[in-house]
């Protein structure tokens, strides 16, 4: 066995059983994300977790307005047409026994206030926060989960497009972090029993560089 198999049978999985998922194994996936590095470990990251099926439902149906709603800005029914024709990828959610919303608060940058302070060039600020050191520490701690779900024998997908109904969420499980905002969420439950292949990789060679 290799010893990193958790992390090469991950795949996103959009089809559950409606078992439930112990509190512990949530507990536990939850814990592994709070291991992920952070920038200047501010460890940014509030996790909420919903079990509720009626919410869930309902969160997916919100998700579906907000989609359709901002798909019909398209000036003809092609393009809105190709637009909802991603929405299974949207509220997919909706059928996996857990959702966790991620939520995150900005990534304080000490030199950057300084550098401000000290009227630095726009530019240079820019580039200093081109990284979205913030949003890579919450990738990282949703990765962490992802394999931690994985390794424990449940699947995973890991869901940002929800985030244009974040407002009409956030009203629907009456949750507030002062500072906070949802950026992502992870569908979590026991995979169906069939469920797509994972999809393949880029060959290695086409994605990595050496310099000597």
């Amino acid at each position: 066995m290799n010893p990193l198999d958790f992390i090469y049978n991950r795949k996103s999985v959009r089809q559950f059983k409606q078992t439930a998922v112990p509190n512990e194994i949530i507990v536990e996936i939850v814990k592994a994300g709070t291991y992920a590095p952070s920038p200047k470990h501010q460890q940014n990251w509030h996790f909420v977790v919903l079990q509720n099926k009626a919410i869930i439902e309902s969160m997916g149906e919100i998700v579906r307005k907000s989609h359709e709603r901002i798909g019909q800005l398209a000036k003809d029914e092609k393009d809105f047409k190709k637009h909802m024709s991603v929405i299974n990828y949207y509220t997919c959610f909706k059928d996996a026994p857990v959702v966790i919303l991620v939520y995150a608060c900005p990534y304080q940058m000490l030199e950057y206030k300084i550098l401000e302070s000290n009227d630095v060039p726009r530019e240079v600020l820019e580039v200093l926060q081109s990284p979205q050191s913030g949003a890579q520490g919450i990738g990282a701690a949703i990765e962490n989960m992802l394999l931690a779900a994985t390794a424990l024998g449940y699947g995973s997908c890991y869901m940002t497009g929800p985030t244009h109904a974040k407002c009409e969420i956030e009203t629907l499980i009456d949750f507030e972090q002062p500072g906070y905002e949802l950026m992502s969420m992870v569908a979590l439950g026991e995979a169906a029993d069939l469920t797509p292949a994972q999809p393949p990789r880029k060959p290695l060679e086409d994605v990595l560089t050496f310099i000597d």
